[in-house]
């Protein structure tokens, strides 16, 4: 038991430079106006749109996202047609066939989203032992949600300021912890081509991607606040019905109490002075 005690906070203690560092150099997150914000917020279908075709022109190439299915697209912004284009962009392994072979095929709608790498050593290997993560619920998993996705985005510097030392390979941004990422800076203005025409910055690709990853960790936002302010309706009508009905109840109480019980008399007296003359 002390031995674990020791470790832990040994482990504390190694933990607490580099959270130091962090607080030290890192930036505010920028924060921004989202429009799923808010007990009536909604997702921007455009810009979820154009932050997934970004993320299969731009990202997909390192990150998966292994918790999402083509068909999940339907869902939001592309029409069944569009989400079954980008399904069989992508190989996917099946089978066996009939001679008990694994064979390659078009991907489907109800395909998981294709892995860059078949598995984590490969990813590494590929990235100079970095390993990007999966991108399913990354604003669940990192504090500041959108805001820190749309921060580190737009975090990118071309140089790292004199008292900071950056390691080989590494790129300087104000927001990751230590100020050193692994990844290049994926964005830069005018990234993708939209079929709209729309010409976007650095920091409006930021936007779109922030939409489309935000909609990727919670796709079921929009009815999970419709279903609470159906149940706050609810309950505030309840609630109002409750109150009308103790005071019909205790009203009727207390005219019995008073002309029944111990105040009979009272009642009585009250009766007789209230009499018009006859």
């Amino acid at each position: 038991m002390r031995k674990l005690m020791l470790s832990a906070v040994i482990g504390i203690g190694l933990l607490t430079p580099n959270l130091a560092l962090a607080g030290e150099h890192g930036a505010e997150l920028s924060k921004q106006d989202w429009s799923f914000d808010g007990m009536f917020g909604k997702f921007d279908r455009d810009a979820v749109k154009k932050g997934g075709q970004i993320y299969f022109e731009v990202c997909a190439a390192c990150h998966s996202m292994n918790l999402l299915s083509y068909r999940n697209l339907v869902d939001i912004s592309w029409t069944e047609a569009e989400a079954k284009a980008i399904a069989a962009e992508y190989e996917v392994e099946d089978g066996p066939d009939d001679e008990g072979e694994m064979f390659m095929r078009p991907g489907m709608l109800p395909d998981r989203f294709v892995s860059p790498y078949p598995n984590e050593k490969a990813s590494r290997y590929a990235n100079g032992g970095a390993f990007p993560p999966d991108l399913s619920v990354i604003t669940k998993a990192r504090k500041g949600g959108a805001d820190y996705i749309y921060s580190l985005l737009t975090g990118f510097r071309e140089e790292a300021p004199e008292e900071i030392i950056m390691a080989e390979g590494m790129s300087y941004n104000t927001v990751f912890p230590n100020n050193q990422i692994a990844m290049s800076p994926p964005l830069s203005g005018e990234t993708v081509e939209f079929a709209d025409g729309t010409t976007a910055t650095l920091e409006q690709e930021a936007l779109y991607v922030a939409n489309f990853l935000t909609w990727a960790s919670e796709p079921e936002l929009e009815a999970r606040k419709s279903l609470g302010i159906k149940v706050l309706l609810y309950l505030f009508v309840l609630t109002g019905l409750l109150y009308a009905l103790k005071r019909r109840i205790w009203n009727r109480i207390c005219l019995d109490e008073y002309t029944h019980g111990p105040y009979v008399d009272e009642f009585q007296k009250s009766l007789d002075n209230h009499k018009l003359p006859g």
